[in-house]
């Protein structure tokens, strides 16, 4: 049995290594000088070329020694069937598709994008920007030293978008150098990590960022560029095959961990479920907490843990009282009640005839007119100077809701709290949509491509309303829905920033006024209630000044990650479900 076992596998050896030499060259290297089992450490794992393996036994046990949280790839590896025989509980061939771009054919792009730039990673600031974007992406982070330490690193370039006004960090994309990683004779490169930030406002960020890293590679005299995508995200493929990027046979294998589950496992059960439900259901399941979905596209779950079950509509719990919900419901009594307890309100009247609402006009010169039941920013116009718009404000609010409020206008920003027991969880300012220019496509259209990109990275949660009030704000600014705005020049089309109507969002959590997380306690407390955003406007989110706008008892958590929003959801439910060090921690932060 032992002497046949041996045989039969030493052909196999021969065969492959045969097939390695005549497709990818020698494994070992002796032909070529390619260095032999060749491992890049990438920060989030590790990118092993199976191709430079001589054994599958090597390479099995290089996957095996992937680090905690870590996700790393075996790529280029020939004959993957071989290497899953030999561990098929611990391994798994990754369903993504190999693309390669030839330099001999690549054209530079005609003409640059505008409102952004490119440039490498330089900064520990930039390693902990891109890091957000990884956690927002759902991708795993890198330990920002990494970043740092490799910088300069010719094997390793870490290239950013940047926003050419504020500075602010838009997208990222890492390449490999094969010549430099392992000698490669093919002079190949290999872009992975890319990623752009669902706030980013600009389009084309993703293909300036491919394109960038493949300019670099061919002044390097690189001769090719690959990538690996998941079969079905059909819209990075569309962009990779619009650049030129062609199909190639090429496999990739991968650990069965915690991070890689969903690729080998199938659909989860939580199919279906928007990502406000998704986020705090996932959490569950890792704790070991069971979960039952009943109506997945009403966000319906239940929770059980230790004799206890909850049931949820994303973060709405039965631990929120039906009183509560009627509060938050009503914005009148929100508005009373809040104020009672020592926390600022803007003037506020109910709508009523033409001349008492040109009266509160011209006292406060700008208003605000919401439904005094709603959500999601439905038939909310702000900004309001005239009696006109006043009054076809009204008149839609009135399609929502028969009782219309009228607000002083606090000029400023839009801050979300996420107040979670009483604690401030998460802070992020919602700034409301908008495009920018490029010089030839109509502001119509331009709302059209933001929206999609919106819906996309908020699984259809986020899109911009081609409706009156959009139509409104972009004539207040002096433009028509045909206008075409100037390369790089940005127009806010909408006044409110609600998510569900297209704003994006900005985590300010480290940098929030005391006094503004007090506000929101305060309000919460005047509610009774456990889980709740509170909306303030601000004049900055590091100063004290502010106004109570309102109490959402249904916060979207999955808009504040990487904040620990879910987690502390998870644990106001099933306290004892938090891990024992945690606990001993809160314990001793409490006395």
């Amino acid at each position: 049995m032992a002497n046949g076992n041996r045989g039969s596998r030493d052909p196999h050896r021969r065969r492959l290594k045969r097939l390695r030499q005549d497709t990818m060259g020698d494994p070992q290297g002796a032909r070529n000088g390619r260095k032999a089992d060749a491992v890049v450490d990438c920060g989030w794992g590790r990118l092993i070329f199976g191709h430079t393996f001589g054994r599958a036994e090597d390479l099995v046990n290089a996957l095996r020694a992937e680090g905690p949280d870590r996700r790393d790839i075996a790529f280029y590896v020939p004959d993957p069937q071989v290497a899953l025989a030999l561990a098929p509980q611990e391994i798994f061939l990754d369903p993504s598709v190999t693309f390669r771009l030839d330099f001999t054919t690549y054209r530079v792009a005609r003409k640059r994008r505008q409102g952004f730039s490119i440039r490498r990673l330089t900064t520990r600031a930039d390693a902990e920007a891109v890091n957000r974007i990884y956690a927002e992406r759902g991708m795993v982070t890198v330990a920002p030293d990494f970043f740092w330490s490799h910088r300069d690193a010719r094997t390793l370039t870490v290239l950013v978008a940047e926003d050419a006004e504020s500075g602010e960090i838009l997208g990222t994309v890492m390449g490999v150098d094969h010549a430099r990683a392992f000698d490669d004779p093919e002079r190949g490169s290999s872009l992975w990590c890319l990623a752009v930030s669902a706030k980013a406002p600009f389009a084309g960020i993703g293909e300036s960022l491919v394109r960038r890293l493949a300019e670099q590679f061919q002044a390097r005299g690189a001769a090719h560029m690959d990538l690996s995508v998941l079969h079905d995200n059909e819209q990075a493929i569309a962009l990779y095959e619009k650049l030129g990027f062609r199909r190639v046979q090429v496999y990739a294998l991968k650990r069965k961990n915690q991070i890689n589950e969903k690729l080998f496992v199938g659909k989860a059960e939580n199919e279906g479920l928007n990502p406000y439900a998704a986020i705090i259901v996932d959490e569950a399941r890792r704790r070991g907490i069971g979960v039952e979905v009943f109506d997945a596209a009403a966000g319906l779950f239940r929770l059980s843990y230790g004799g206890r079950a909850v049931r949820c509509r994303e973060s709405l719990s039965e631990f929120t009282s039906a009183v509560a919900m009627s509060i938050c419901d009503d914005k009148r009594v929100t508005s009373r009640l809040v104020r009672a307890a020592g926390v600022a309100v803007p003037a506020q009247v109910e709508a009523g005839d033409a001349a008492a609402n040109a009266a509160f006009l011209a006292e406060h010169g700008s208003v605000v007119v919401k439904p005094a039941r709603g959500e999601q920013g439905t038939g909310v116009a702000a900004g309001l100077t005239t009696e006109a718009e006043l009054a076809a404000a009204v008149a839609r609010a009135r399609e929502v809701c028969a009782d219309v409020l009228i607000e002083q206008c606090f000029e400023g920003e839009d801050l979300r709290l996420i107040v979670i027991d009483y604690r401030v969880v998460a802070a992020a300012m919602r700034r409301p949509a908008r495009i920018v220019g490029d010089g030839v496509t109509p502001v119509s259209r331009l709302i059209e491509a933001q929206s999609r990109r919106r819906a996309a990275a908020t699984g259809g949660e986020s899109r911009i309303p081609l409706d009156a009030e959009t139509e409104r704000c972009i004539a207040a600014a002096g433009y028509g829905m045909d206008s075409v705005l100037e390369a790089g020049q940005e127009l806010t089309v909408r006044k409110t920033a609600n998510l569900h109507t297209g704003g994006t969002i900005v985590d300010v959590t480290s940098e929030t006024h005391p006094a503004l997380i007090d506000a929101a306690i305060r309000a919460a407390r005047a509610i009774e209630i456990p889980v709740t955003g509170i909306d303030l406007m601000v004049k900055s989110p590091r100063r004290a000044e502010y106004v109570f706008i309102e109490a959402n008892e249904r916060p979207g958590l999955a808009n504040h990650e990487p904040q620990p929003t879910a987690e502390r959801f998870v644990d106001l439910l099933f306290p004892l479900s938090i891990p024992a060090s945690a606990r001993e921690l809160q314990w001793r932060s409490a006395t």
